[in-house]
This record gives C-alpha cells, sequence and structure tokens, in this order.
C-alpha cells in the first residue's frame, strides 16, 4: 500500500494533472490523457510510454 502523503504529490508525469488511485487492480489513471500507469510490487511505473491507453 502506498502511503497518503505520496499519493497526495504524485501527479501525471505526461499532464501533471490529477491521478486516481485504484487499489483493484493495482493501478493509477489519468482521466485526461486516458491513461493507466500499472503498480507492481509497491512501484508505480510513471513510463509515459508503457502506459496503457482507455
Amino acid at each position: 500500500m502506498l502511503s497518503k502523503e505520496l499519493l497526495d504529490i504524485l501527479a501525471c508525469p505526461k499532464c501533471k494533472g490529477e491521478l486516481e488511485y485504484k487499489t483493484e487492480p493495482h493501478q493509477f489513471t489519468c482521466h485526461a490523457c486516458r491513461l493507466i500507469y500499472h503498480i507492481e510490487d509497491d512501484i508505480p511505473n510513471f513510463l509515459i510510454d508503457e502506459a496503457e491507453s482507455f
């Protein structure tokens, strides 16, 4: 589980907008960019090229 302090400061690396944190499935979603950033072993992957579109 990621700490609240970390969740409060994280932003989308592409647009710098707000991210929605989901625990099931474990991911961050940027609704502005329509991208999903996956989390593996409690480590967010914020590489834009590896993000999934929705």
